[in-house]
């Protein structure tokens, strides 16, 4: 995971002090991008603990469509808590976009509009089995039309599958990027989202394209960042599943191995 921590050097040598809307200040960079090499190990950074868990049940959360923080499969995770509404809804944030985009038809005998969904995702890896070679493989959660209504617009935006050589790849683009709390979570999450989709797809999975529009650092995070920047690297440690469809997987189907990570450090999360 040089990669991330080479991101976090450049955006603490070069970045521009800027203010944000949690108040809390930071040092920004405006368009960067690191890539990450599936074959080489699973990219979980091992500078500091990354809880793996939390990252799967997240992720299969999103996979369900769900957007309420008391959905079962949300029960053991507290990351979107700090966002929920009283009676724990998010609006219509990441699951809801990737499984269920709004889609308005014209009936022409009536001349009025039927709301349906349209199951992103879904197609895609449709998509990806029928026709690999198509650039249109893409998901997006930025449903300008719905942005009002979610606890929290999406960061992490956007993302394009890419089959090549029986090989899939994939680019993110994240909107804003907290780098020291939210950026090594991202990378996991995406990582696994990868492999998911390439094992029932018959492919292999490679390499993921991490592309940032406001990557930043928060001021309290610096002291953090420059203690995990002492750190050397060790080992990337991998990643095993069961052998279901992608939307089928439970917690319990993904298993972490080898990972050998150095000691957690605190960094406040500014909501």
């Amino acid at each position: 995971m040089k990669q991330y921590l080479d991101l976090i050097k450049y955006v603490m040598e070069n970045g521009e002090r800027r203010d944000d809307r949690t108040g809390t200040g930071t040092i920004s960079v405006f368009g960067m991008q690191t890539k990450y090499d599936l074959r080489q190990g699973f990219p979980l950074l091992t500078t500091k603990k990354v809880n793996f868990n939390a990252v799967v049940r997240e992720l299969i959360w999103f996979l369900k469509g769900s957007t309420n923080i008391h959905d079962d499969l949300h029960e053991h995770t507290a990351i979107w808590d700090a966002w929920a509404r009283e009676d724990g809804s998010l609006g219509p944030i990441y699951g809801y976009q990737w499984r269920q985009w709004p889609k308005y038809t014209l009936d022409p005998a009536t001349s009025l509009y039927t709301k349906g969904h349209i199951d992103q995702l879904g197609n895609i890896i449709n998509e990806i089995k029928t026709n690999p070679d198509s650039r249109r493989l893409i998901v997006t959660a930025w449903n300008v039309s719905d942005l009002d209504q979610m606890a929290l617009p999406p960061c992490h935006m956007m993302y394009q599958f890419y089959v090549i050589n029986g090989r899939l790849d994939c680019q993110l683009y994240q909107r804003s990027a907290d780098l020291a709390v939210g950026v090594p979570f991202n990378i996991a999450s995406y990582a696994l989202l990868m492999m998911m989709v390439a094992q029932e797809c018959k492919l292999i999975p490679g390499i993921l394209t991490h592309t940032f529009g406001d990557a930043h650092i928060y001021m309290d995070h610096l002291d953090g960042l420059k203690q995990q920047l002492k750190r050397e690297p060790g080992k990337l440690p991998s990643v095993s599943m069961a052998k279901k469809p992608v939307f089928e997987m439970t917690f319990e189907d993904i298993q972490l191995s080898n990972y050998v990570h150095q000691g957690f450090i605190k960094f406040p999360v500014a909501v």
